[in-house]
């Protein structure tokens, strides 16, 4: 599966994309499973409140499952003006 990385979530990273192997069945165990990889991960991951996700470029919940699921994106909330 792809997981992308958005603003500020990418430069804790310092990735924009990556593709991963993953048994995680939701997206609350595969921000688990990425922030136990590296710090560099559990400090972007931190906190989630902050996050919003979209899986296959859908807005979604970090309970949704991810059977099926080909991308994941992670960026902060957006605002408008």
């Amino acid at each position: 599966m792809d997981v992308v990385y958005f603003a500020w979530v990418r430069e804790r990273i310092g990735l924009p994309k990556e593709t991963i192997e993953t048994s995680a069945q939701t997206v609350a165990d595969l921000v688990a499973e990425l922030s136990s990889k590296e710090e560099r991960y559990a400090a972007a991951f931190a906190d989630t409140s902050a996050l919003r996700v979209a899986l296959d470029q859908e807005l979604s919940d970090f309970d949704a499952q991810l059977d099926g699921v080909r991308e994941v994106a992670f960026f902060p909330p957006m605002t408008g003006g």
